[in-house]
């Protein structure tokens, strides 16, 4: 599918029977086959439903679920909000914006980042503050912002990080389970 094929749009359609009261499941298929929603899928999607083009993009862009552009390997939430505002968060997002060359609400043209300024995150007390694939890094200036992302760029993508552990704690307890294994031959 994803702005290459136009029988996967039909597929998800067929899949509701036509109907076109069931518009937002079908975007919500198609965002999770290609990860956005891409121009091609929503233009297939208006010509084989009968609905006007303009009514899916204002769907998409009412939906904070949908998303127009593909998703970065890491999302950058900046808290935006009056405490770290005035600690220097827009110092911060203008750092960013230009490092990346990131734009509010959208990816780097690396497909590394997707940066959304937010209106507050609710960790005051450590602000400026911001939230990287959901962990909280506080107390930031333009400076370690930027360091920060460039060491979160070269760990590699954030489903990635999050795979690796895991696969060692399944070591650990195959490990566990062996030895176990082991001491009661013993016996």
């Amino acid at each position: 599918m994803c702005e290459n094929s136009t029988s996967a749009v039909a597929t998800i359609i067929d899949r509701y029977a036509g109907d076109a009261d069931m518009l937002i499941p079908m975007m919500q298929d198609v965002q999770s086959e290609c990860g956005y929603l891409p121009q091609t899928e929503l233009k297939e999607l208006s010509g084989l439903l009968g609905v006007p083009l303009s009514q899916i993009y204002s769907v998409a862009t009412f939906y904070s679920s949908f998303r127009l552009m593909p998703k970065g390997d890491h999302t950058i939430q900046l808290c935006m909000g009056t405490v770290c505002y005035l600690k220097g968060a827009d110092k911060i997002s203008e750092a960013i914006q230009k490092e990346f060359d990131l734009v509010p609400g959208s990816t780097s043209p690396d497909g590394k980042f997707t940066y959304s300024p937010i209106n507050c995150v609710g960790a005051c007390a450590l602000a400026p503050v911001m939230v990287v694939d959901g962990e909280y890094h506080g107390g930031l200036e333009p400076g370690s912002a930027v360091k920060l992302l460039h060491k979160i760029a070269e760990a590699g993508p954030a489903d990635q990080a999050e795979k690796k552990p895991a696969a060692k704690k399944k070591t650990a307890k195959k490990k566990a389970a062996k030895k176990k294994a082991a001491g009661s031959k013993k016996k």
